[in-house]
């Protein structure tokens, strides 16, 4: 309600990353099937969101990424119960009219995943996005992959709906690459990693009657050419195609001026019981390199601004 008052919606995201066990996994389904639930027709939620490795295991999911053929009789079973819990967030959120994110994870689940969400797209996008597969774009294979999501939703006839970020993991796949002896799946570099998100960005605008968009990043640079390109093509800046995103508590200062100009603005709202949610802000913490730079630039607005004022009210 507090957001809304300035034009920011919210993304309820429940994120408990307990214990991978039968009664932690049917907890998280039926919690996160209160938030689609709860979005529905909530003026104040932009979109609902599931991480899909807390409704099954991570052994599981490797697995079925990777080494499918081998999957045993009790495996192809367990996946399957795992299919029907992601089919059935779908399956709701078309119900109620709810755009559903689907959360990107680690490089060695996301084949399996990337699967489901591409059959849950063409599945429930016919008129509008509900599905949206979640794009990292430290990874310099998600290019060729959005061009086969925009080859399938052309031949298919949906509206493919994508979300980008950056990236969450970098440390744990490069040292899985490593360990592994396969090739490290993520850009060389910052600046490739730039290049990768910003071009994923143009591509999706330059087809935009194929596409719903869900830009997530606290980059300000990659803020500003997203808008500019909105203005450059005379698209709406309230455009429901194409929002922006950022997470409770940081970069305020860009989301509030955004949605000050008229752009469609979200905050991620992670939530959960502090012992569960632990797991998702320290990994937060320790993946995104920039976090200390980014609070001191933001600390250092916010006392630029008191001075400002103070200097107003004497």
């Amino acid at each position: 309600n507090h957001l809304r008052q300035f034009n920011v919606l919210s993304t309820l995201d429940f994120s408990a990353e307990g214990e991978q066990t039968p009664e932690g996994i049917q907890a998280t389904f039926e919690e996160t099937m209160r938030s689609i639930d709860f979005a529905k027709g909530n003026d104040n939620l932009a979109y609902a969101v599931f991480k899909p490795s807390t409704i099954t295991t991570d052994e599981l999911l490797a697995k079925a990424s990777e080494k499918r053929s081998e999957l045993t009789i009790e495996e192809v079973k367990a996946f399957r119960e795992f299919k029907e819990r992601f089919m059935a967030f779908c399956q709701r959120a078309y119900e109620n009219d709810v755009r559903l994110i689907v959360d990107a994870e680690d490089y060695c689940f996301q084949d399996a995943l990337d699967e489901l969400t591409d059959e849950a797209m063409r599945k429930y996008n016919k008129k509008r996005a509900i599905v949206f597969a979640t794009l990292q774009m430290y990874r310099h294979d998600r290019m060729p992959y959005l061009r086969r999501i925009l080859d399938d939703a052309k031949e298919k006839g949906y509206i493919a709906g994508v979300k980008f970020v950056r990236g969450a993991y970098m440390e744990a796949e490069r040292a899985r690459a490593a360990a592994l002896g396969y090739p490290d799946p993520i850009c060389k570099d910052k600046k490739a990693t730039d290049e990768n998100f910003d071009a994923a960005v143009r591509f999706t605008m330059d087809h935009l009657e194929h596409f719903e968009m869900f830009m997530g990043t606290h980059n300000e640079e990659s803020n500003y050419k997203l808008a500019r390109l909105m203005d450059e093509k005379g698209i709406k800046r309230n455009d429901s195609r194409i929002f922006f995103a950022q997470l409770l508590g940081m970069s305020d200062n860009i989301s509030f001026n955004l949605a000050n100009e008229g752009y469609n603005v979200t905050k991620y709202v992670p939530y959960a019981p502090v012992r569960d949610v632990l797991p998702y802000l320290i990994r937060r913490a320790e993946e995104n390199t920039s976090v200390a730079g980014q609070t001191s630039r933001e600390l250092k607005m916010l006392q630029a601004e008191l001075n400002r004022r103070k200097k107003v009210n004497r």
